[in-house]
């Protein structure tokens, strides 16, 4: 992990599926990236939520 990672809760809708997954990222924009980086461009981020402790 890098110095100042967080973990966000993102929501994903992809073939009329719908994923929940645990990510750890250091902002919500980063989260998305990582988010269109693994899943592609067909699959929609629908929330990003910071979890908390």
């Amino acid at each position: 992990m890098r110095c100042g990672t967080k973990c966000f809760i993102v929501t994903i809708e992809m073939d009329q599926q719908t994923f929940v997954e645990e990510i750890g990222a250091r902002s919500q924009a980063e989260a998305r990236k990582m988010t269109r980086h693994h899943y592609g461009n067909e699959a929609k981020v629908k929330r990003i939520i910071k979890k908390t402790d």
